[in-house]
């Protein structure tokens, strides 16, 4: 089954003006369907991969004589196997600027490597691609959320409500489009199983060329435990008893390749944003919930844990949803001096910021609107609103610019 991508008219507008396109993203979140039905729909083009041993030997060999006898129009699947293929890029299309030469597919993010990120500047766009995003799953033809949240009177109405059952399910299953398609639990944690080894032992290995890389999967397994946590590395190696350089080297790598995603800590001063602590979580719960053995059972019996998967859930629809928006905001957590918690902040290029709390009850009261009442009088009139995602069926206000909003208001 193939499901509708949001991302495909940005694919499709960076094509018509911009030389060189890139579609970043975690292995099997779809990139390499994303980028064939685009050569097959709109624009012919030749598709390669350098997941293909010969191709990607022969792109070593020899980068400038491999780009130069490539066809006019061409898909290079997986480039980050072979990075001297973007200096060569770079010196094709300095020759010719036509737009929507190179399509490229990246397991690896590149501004996060130095050795890939080099010299493409203005002349490349990147786009993400992220597991599906509920509203994906559900084939809606709304965007989502995002930009309502920002544009739209919030207005008081009764939407479905998210049985927790329910919402267990979608956390246990995750967005990665091939498990969603087995039949069973075992082999869903068959594929997860097998997912986890290519990345730990074949990409982070082939990017961090050195071996020994065995306490990977502890680490992974260990954020997944500590979801949308306060990242502490001290803490994280003193748990590992490894090195701290180590482990945060180790951190990068898992960025890199889109397991994990930092989340900034939001400050009214830009500055500040780049020293305090941000949270860390893993990009999607079903690989989260495989890494810890989760059942439906033990999320019902464990409110604490099923609470951080639901805010990572949430967070990361959002991070979803904004790659498509019209303001693609940016995401952050918020948090005071005095420990006044906000679980996220959408912050768009102009300063205006939406304040976002979650939680798995099926009934809220106006005490949970606490860190929400003291972010908007800190930010005044950036602040837009505040919302308290829960689980119940309707949507609510809670006094001036704050409101209780179904969790199915983000796939429905």
């Amino acid at each position: 089954m193939l499901y509708p991508r949001r991302l495909t008219p940005l694919l499709e507008a960076a094509c018509l003006d911009t030389p060189v396109v890139l579609v970043n993203g975690a292995r099997q979140t779809g990139k390499t369907t994303l980028v064939q039905e685009l050569r097959e729909e709109t624009s012919p083009r030749t598709y390669l991969t350098l997941d293909d041993s010969v191709t990607l030997a022969t792109a070593r060999a020899d980068p400038q004589g491999f780009v130069q006898n490539l066809p006019e129009r061409v898909v290079l699947d997986e480039v980050q196997h072979c990075p001297e293929l973007f200096r060569a890029i770079k010196l094709q299309v300095d020759r010719n600027r036509a737009p929507g030469r190179f399509v490229l597919t990246g397991s690896a993010n590149i501004l996060l490597l130095p050795k890939l990120s080099e010299s493409l500047a203005g002349r490349i766009e990147i786009l993400t691609l992220w597991p599906l995003a509920q509203v994906e799953l559900a084939g809606e033809k709304s965007h989502g959320i995002v930009d309502a949240l920002f544009g739209e009177s919030l207005v008081t109405r009764t939407l479905p409500a998210t049985p927790r059952a329910e919402l267990i399910q979608r956390i246990l299953r995750g967005g990665y489009p091939e498990p969603l398609l087995r039949a069973s639990e075992a082999r869903r944690r068959q594929w997860f199983s097998s997912y986890v080894t290519t990345i730990l032992q074949r990409d982070i290995r082939d990017l961090a060329n050195i071996e020994g890389l065995t306490s990977l999967p502890s680490l992974l397994g260990l954020l997944a435990a500590r979801p949308s946590s306060l990242l502490n590395i001290t803490q994280l190696a003193s748990a590992l008893s490894m090195p701290y350089a180590t482990v945060y080297r180790y951190l990068s790598l898992l960025e890199a390749t889109f397991l994990v995603e930092r989340l900034p800590a939001w400050s009214g001063n830009l500055g500040a944003r780049l020293v305090k602590t941000p949270k860390v979580l893993l990009t999607d719960t079903g690989l989260a919930c495989h890494l810890l053995e989760l059942s439906e059972k033990r999320l019902e019996q464990d409110g604490a844990l099923l609470g951080g998967l639901l805010e990572s859930f949430v967070a990361m629809e959002l991070k979803k949803q904004a790659t498509w928006s019209e303001r693609q905001p940016s995401l952050y957590h918020w948090r005071t001096q005095a420990r006044q918690e906000v679980d996220i902040a959408l912050e768009t290029r102009s300063g205006e910021v939406v304040g976002i709390e979650v939680k798995a009850a099926g009934s809220v009261n106006l005490a949970d609107f606490r860190g929400l009442r003291t972010m908007q009088e800190s930010l005044g009139s950036r602040f837009v609103r505040g919302v308290l995602f829960y689980s119940g069926e309707n949507l609510l206000p809670f006094g001036e610019g704050l409101f209780a909003v179904p969790l199915s208001m983000l796939w429905s």
